[in-house]
């Protein structure tokens, strides 16, 4: 995975972040703005800032600072 797929309804798992309560938060993508990702988990919603973590998902990690755009930017922006 290099950052220029569509996020909205994958799962994910934060490995790594600086705010230590949402490090190993998992589930579900279900917004996505250009500085955070909305991730559906245990019955609630939790927004989470892309640039202090590094993600988890199915295809591989990727840090939060090389996906910080919007995703219809995401896609022409990221070097693979």
């Amino acid at each position: 995975m290099d950052g220029r797929d569509e996020f909205m309804g994958e799962h994910v798992t934060v490995s790594e972040h600086s705010d230590p309560s949402i490090q190993g938060i998992s589930g579900k993508i279900v917004d996505e703005t250009r500085e955070t990702i909305t991730i559906f988990s245990n019955g609630k919603a939790k927004m989470v800032s892309k640039r202090p973590g590094k993600f988890m998902f199915k295809n591989g990690e990727l840090e939060g600072n090389k996906i910080a755009y919007r995703s219809q930017d995401r896609i022409k922006k990221v070097k693979a």
